[in-house]
């Protein structure tokens, strides 16, 4: 159970944050910065919730999704090194079910739309337009997991590298989704102003 009864520490006046693990590591550590990443898309898909009226649908699964987020963040948060002593607590860390959840919700949304024929320009709509800066933040994420996880002596989750990846794919639909399914779709016309 998390309590936070006093909201600044001035442990971190120094660079520094802690870990879940305790382990203090500068704020601009990679780790740091890929689940404040999450947390960032997180707060995008919370601006594009507040213009969801008429999609109750898509905003339940982008209820779930934000809940997800904080899961992420915090397997992000608790580092599994092999050479370090285990967490006195059992981490929580992204499971499959997450990632088939969001593929069930992906080819639900899809099922509704047209196939497309050509790259698609953020906009339309806003929620939509709200739906693709979520997408790109949670792309930048997805790359900063990647190379944190290719990092000696680093770890990330493949479930939490799967979730991120399918989480981009759901924004992506959700955003069509919204735009008319499809119908307010900015269509890229490759040198249109040549």
């Amino acid at each position: 159970m998390v309590k936070l009864n006093k909201i600044y520490t001035r442990t971190g006046d120094d660079g520094s944050t802690g870990l879940g693990t305790g382990e203090r590591v500068p704020k601009y550590d990679l780790r740091v910065a890929a689940y404040g990443t999450v947390d960032e898309g997180n707060a995008v898909i919370g601006i594009a919730r507040l213009h969801l009226a008429g999609y109750p649908q898509v905003d339940a699964c982008l209820a779930r999704v934000q809940n997800d987020l904080f899961d992420l963040g915090a397997d992000l948060c608790v580092p599994e090194r092999p050479d370090a002593p285990p967490p006195a607590f059992e981490a929580l860390r992204i499971v499959a079910a997450q990632v088939r959840r969001l593929e069930e919700d992906i080819d639900r949304l899809n099922a509704e739309l047209s196939p497309l024929t050509s790259f698609i320009l953020p906009g339309g709509t806003p929620a939509a337009a709200h739906l693709h800066l979520a997408r790109t933040v949670i792309r930048r994420a997805e790359r900063e997991m990647a190379e944190l996880a290719r990092t000696p002596g680093e770890h990330v989750g493949s479930e939490a590298l799967r979730y991120v990846n399918r989480l981009s794919d759901l924004l992506f639909v959700a955003g069509r989704f919204v735009n008319g399914h499809g119908a307010n779709d900015v269509l890229w016309v490759p040198g249109a102003s040549r």
